[in-house]
This record gives C-alpha cells, structure tokens and sequence, in this order.
C-alpha cells in the first residue's frame, strides 16, 4: 500500500515558481530546459559527480591527457587576436597549482567566471610557456557546495542555466518535500524488499543530494526500476485489455491437411524452430483471444513459409488471410513466391462442380488498375479470393473481406497500434483477425520486452540445413575488390554493387550509384554485363532490369538500398558494399542477406574506411558474425536505445535514467513484476497510484487501459 506522502502528481501541479528563489527569470530559464513543475526539476538528474574525496588536483595533471579538476577563478581578462577572433585567458588553481583556461568565440565566459567563482573544468592539457594550459574546455559552475560529492548538472548557455543554479533550486525542493511529509511510494513494500530497493525519498535525495557514490548507484538503480516499470505496466495491461476483451476466432486447429500438403510441396524439411514457432501459433489459434505475436527471424531463418502455415491454418477453416508489406516491391515479391508456393493447392467449395477449386492468392497494391480492382473487390467479399497480398491499403476503408481470419504483417516497425485497431472493423461479425507480425530485423531481448511488451514473442533461431555461411571481409580500398567479382562471374555467378546515394554529391564523399556505374562499366568491370537499379528508376524499367538479372542476363547489378529486402536470386554469390561505413548494422546485414540464397558459397565485401571508432567497430561486427540477433545486442550498446524505441513511447519520460543497454536484468525484473501487479485482467485497481503515474508518465492514452477493472 502506498503512503501518505506527497505524490508525483501533486509535484507535477505545482510549479517551480512555488519554491522559494526561483522567480520568473529563473522560471522561463528552466521552462527552456523543459522543467516547468517541482516534478520536472527532480527529473531533472546529474549528468555526472564530482566525488571531492578522490578528486583530481591540478598538480595530479598529466600532459596531453584529459583531466577534470575542482578550481577557483583567480583572474579573468580577454582580447581579440589578430585574425579578430575573441579569446578569453583565465587563471584559475586550487590548493596544488595553478592552470590557465584558454576559450576562442566564447566572449560570454568573461561574465561567467568572475574572479572569486569555483568551477569543475574538464579537458585536455597541454603546456603553454611552461605553465599548464587547457583550451576550450567543459566548465560546470558549482557554486559553493560542500559535501563530499557534488552532483553536476546538465547546463544550457542559451537558457542560461548553470549547473550550480540547478543544484540550488533541486535543494529547496527536496527540503520542502521532507519537511512536509516525504515522497508516496505506490510500488508495494513486497516488490521493494524483493530487490532491496531503497525507498522513493530517500533515492530522489540521494540521486540529488548523495553521501557517497554507493549510495547514489542504489538511487540510480531504484528510479530506472520505476522508469521500466511504468512502461512495463502499460504494455501488460494493454495486452490483458486485447485479450480480454477483443472477441477473437476460435479456429479449428486439428484439422492441418493444407498445411501437410504445403509441407510436402516444398521439397525440404522444417526446422525445429519453424516446428516449434507453427506449433505455437496453432496454440494462440484454437484460443478466443485473438492472436498477436511478433515473429523474429535472422535473413534467411524460413520466416516465409512459417507465416504461409499459419495462412493455410485460417483458409483451412473457410477464413480467409492477409498479407501485408511496407512497399508495393516487397508486396509484388510476396506474391510471386507465396502463388508459386501454394500452386496446386486446392480447397473445399460446396458451389463448384467438384466442390473443390484452386486456392486463390492475389495482389493488391497502388499498381493495381482500378478493372482488377474492382473484381478483386467482388471476390473478395464472395469469399473466392484465399489470400490477398499487398501493402497496407489491405486494411483501409473500401477493401471488404468475407471474413478475414488470419493477417501476417511483414516488418513490424511499419505497423502501428493505429493499424492494429484498424483490424477490428475488418469482419462484420465483430470478430478481431489473428495477427503475425515478423521482422527480419532482430531486436535484443530487452529491447523487444519494451517496444513490444504488448506482442508474445516466437524467434527463429536456426538457420535452414544448406543455407551457405556468408564470408564477410572488409575493405579500406576497392582495388582487390573488382577480380573476385569478375572471378564469380568467369564462373557463371553474378554479383550485387551497393551505393549510398543515387546521385553524386559535392559534400558527401560517397560514390553514387550511378557514377559507380558509369565507371565501373566503362573500368574496372569493363565487358561485362552491368545494370543500374534505384529509386527514380521509373517501373517498367526497374522491372526489366530485375527481370533481366533474375534470367542471368546481367552479370552485376549497381543499385541502392532498392535491394535490402525481398529480392531473391539464388545465382548471386557477391554483395560490394561502397562506403560500407555510412550504413548501419542492421542495414548492412539485411544486404548481405541477399546472396547466400544458392548453393554456391558467396562473400559480402564491405568497402571504405571507417571514419569513427563506431563505425569501425560496426564493420569489425559484420566481419565477425552473421547472427543477427548478435549484431542486434552490438547495435544497442554502439548506438543506443533512442534508435530502438522511435515514436513507440510518446509519453513526456523517454527513459531519463534507464537504459536498454545497462539496465538489461531491470527490464525482466519490471516485467515480472507488471505481469504479477496487473494479474489477469483486472487492471490496477488495487494500486490506483501506481496507475495514475503511468497516465502521468506515459500520456492518457494508455490510462484507458491501466484503470479498466
């Protein structure tokens, strides 16, 4: 049970200006960094500590590397230099020694550290007539705390906040919250002591106010565990809230003679992970809640023909599917293989001669003539068409079903709760489709359990027996790269030239597509057969030059990013990858997905230096594995969590503290806990507090959900 403390919606009602010292200046000042309520100014955390009793000091400086040190201001003067640049020389030194602070076309720090001021300055020393120098360095004003750790805030020039005005206003507010009654704590006192977690006036003082940094790591660990948990909460009930009340389609899941059929059509045996991901999905289908699972799968891991599975499992009961993909290309894709799968499959139809007829899959996209359109229309409704594949205009107004039982979405990130909901007004009966959604994008565990805490998860962890490992070498310049292309091609194979922009670029230095394929047709892989395949290329053309290469009339195809996903042609065995570096991890394996599909080994060639250790760290990755989801936890610790998370979380806390990387055994820890707090259905409200701050957090939207019962 919570206390009865002060709760962080009576701190979020009550603006700064209510504390003593901060006036209207100080108002607006802080309004700009986002802090308009007492609450907002106790998120408002340290970016670092300054841990007095192990400071550095300036005699402990070491030339030519970076150091941080506490000083004061003894001197301040400025001037310009004779190219008219302003400098500003300060002298400034602690009880050790003295340092001198160097800052070009920053005027402005002669009013910021008058002489008298303590500073933290943070930067690399060098020596300048003899005297320790640092130029340009960060600088935190402090103001004059004492205690053994002073926290540093985040500040802004523009807004004119200074660390130490920070940590002035954060005091007044902690005092007044202790002397009137301390903070509420809604998370139960059995969760807390599950995890020794301190409590919350006690963790909000001590991540402002810390007496040691142990103490401020139990703070730190205590928030983020609140972070997580509101985020947690909210996915499980909205889950519980689709599964209770969505009335979803009870499908008759022992009867699989379609599927064995397609089974054993395909000429080659399933995974056990394609066993084990189908017989799940047959487990959500024979439930009344309608189906909502996110399917993972690494490139070429079998993600196809598990979704055509749970297709049939729908037709086989009179349902009809749908599938839907992020572009018409992809759609168009789709289709040809899924028809060509499903060939010679027929299904039951009382009001045919035979009462039997061939299972129908068509294609409906933004290409499609509005003739075709209109008698796709028809049969849709009569029932007559099986599976209907195209992008997302499969599920706006006008596209009419019979009866829609089974929706496969490919690429879940292009696919919203909007869409979702937009499923329900599909089946005149009121009955909601089962949902797939699959990536060939893998996300890391956590990552998953935040983005897509309201999905059931099904991964596809081994890859097809004859899948050819993929040998990745990386590249700082391309003169050995063009003899193993023209190698594979002496040997009857072709091969994939990507480039990052479709034209060249004066500020970008990077090789376009079609400059690449001017050079390279006229150079390097002069007398062979070269095509060119982007963005702008209009369709009849894209379609020629596709058709052509599928056939083996061309040897290499330059293209963009055209090619990511969906493109199929086993005869290829080399992808190039020019200015490798300006890609991502994720990108940059979907590419290399696209040979290894043959029986032949092949090679992915990543080109160009890496002009950041990330970027060569990236490229180091592909060149050590081909596990997507290994490269997906490589991803999350070198670029962060914001990437992962994208609009997902619209609420006004994107993850202060927490983070997806360091917090990874937080995350399962908060979802535990949200699955046992929300139960089966009842929402919270045995724990209206706790409610109420995820609404807080996280916007009204997911209120709906938290305060059903």
């Amino acid at each position: 049970m919570a206390d009865h403390g002060i709760t962080l919606r009576e701190l979020d009602e009550r603006p700064v200006t209510d504390l003593n010292g901060v006036g209207e200046a100080g108002a607006r000042s802080l309004a700009a960094v986002e802090v308009r309520s007492v609450l907002d100014l106790l998120g408002y955390y340290p970016r670092r500590y300054l841990d007095r009793s192990r400071e550095a000091t300036v005699d402990q400086l070491a030339l030519g590397e970076e150091g941080m040190v506490l000083v004061r201001v003894e001197a301040v003067a400025s001037r310009r230099t004779r190219n008219g640049r302003s400098l500003v020389e300060v002298r400034v030194a602690d009880d050790t020694g003295g340092l001198r602070l160097t800052f070009f076309n920053q005027p402005w720090r002669l009013k910021q550290l008058t002489e008298g001021r303590e500073a933290v300055v943070f930067g690399k020393v060098d020596s300048f007539r003899g005297d320790l120098q640092m130029t340009n360095p960060v600088v935190d004003l402090v103001g004059d705390r004492t205690g053994r750790i002073v926290a540093v805030y985040p500040q802004s020039e523009t807004a004119g906040i200074q660390s130490w005005h920070v940590d002035g206003f954060v005091g007044e507010a902690l005092r007044r919250v202790g002397k009137v009654r301390g903070l509420s704590d809604p998370v139960p006192v059995g969760v807390l002591d599950r995890y020794r977690m301190v409590g919350r006036s006690d963790a909000y003082r001590s991540i402002h106010r810390p007496e040691s940094m142990q103490e401020m790591v139990e703070a730190r660990r205590r928030l983020v565990f609140d972070e997580l948990l509101r985020i947690q909460l909210a996915l499980v009930q909205r889950k519980r809230d689709l599964e209770r009340t969505s009335v979803g389609i009870v499908h008759d899941t022992a009867t699989t003679i379609l599927m064995e059929k397609f089974r054993a059509g395909l000429g080659f045996p399933f995974t056990d992970a394609q066993d084990r991901v189908v017989a799940q999905i047959l487990e959500d289908l024979a439930r009344p809640a309608p189906m909502h699972r996110l399917l993972q799968g690494d490139v070429g891991s079998g993600k196809t023909v598990v979704a055509v599975s749970a297709l049939l499992a729908a037709v086989q009961g009179g349902y009809q599917g749908a599938l839907m993909a992020p572009t018409a290309v992809l759609a168009e894709q789709h289709h040809l293989g899924v028809a060509e799968m499903l060939d010679g499959i027929t299904v039951d139809d009382p009001d045919t001669l035979l009462e039997q007829r061939p299972l129908k899959v068509e294609l409906l996209t933004n290409r499609t003539t509005t003739t075709e359109r209109r008698r796709i229309g028809t049969e849709l409704v009569a029932g007559g068409i099986d599976v209907l594949i195209g992008t997302h205009a499969l599920i706006q107004e006008g596209v009419r079903f019979r009866s829609l039982g089974m929706v496969v979405v490919d690429e879940q990130h292009r696919f919203g709760v909007e869409q979702r909901a937009a499923l329900r007004e599909k089946n005149d009966d009121g009955t909601v489709p089962d949902v797939l959604v699959m990536t060939a994008t893998p996300i890391p565990r956590t990552a998953a359990m935040t983005v897509y805490g309201d999905l059931d998860v099904s991964v596809l962890d081994e890859m097809p027996p004859g899948r050819n490992p993929i040998a990745t070498s990386w590249h700082e310049d391309d003169s050995d790269v063009w003899p193993v292309i023209r190698d594979e091609v002496e040997a009857g194979r072709q091969a994939y030239v990507v480039c990052p922009l479709i034209e060249e670029s004066e500020n970008l230095e990077v090789r376009s597509a079609e400059e690449a394929f001017t050079s390279l047709s006229d150079g390097e892989l002069t007398g062979l057969r070269v095509g060119l395949l982007h963005g702008r290329v209009g369709r009849s053309e894209k379609e020629k030059t596709m058709r052509l290469f599928r056939s083996g009339d061309l040897d290499v195809l330059v293209a963009t990013t055209v090619i990511e996903v969906g493109v199929d042609v086993p005869n290829a065995t080399v992808m190039v990858v020019l200015d490798a570096a300006r890609f991502g991890i994720a990108q940059l394996h979907q590419l290399r997905g696209r040979v290894g599909r043959g029986e032949h080994a092949s090679r992915c060639l990543l080109v160009g230096k890496a002009p950041t250790p990330e970027s060569e760290e990236r490229l180091r990755a592909l060149v050590r594995t081909t596990d997507g989801f290994e490269l997906a936890e490589v991803d999350l610790d070198l670029r962060g969590e914001g990437t992962i998370m994208g609009e997902r979380q619209k609420g006004r806390n994107d993850l202060r503290l927490a983070s997806l990387r360091r917090d990874r055994e937080w995350v399962e820890a908060a979802r535990e806990e949200a699955l046992h707090l929300v139960g089966s259905g009842g929402g919270l409200a045995d724990h209206p507090e706790l409610a109420d701050e995820v609404t807080l957090f996280l916007g009204e939207d997911e209120s709906g959900y938290l305060l059903k019962s």
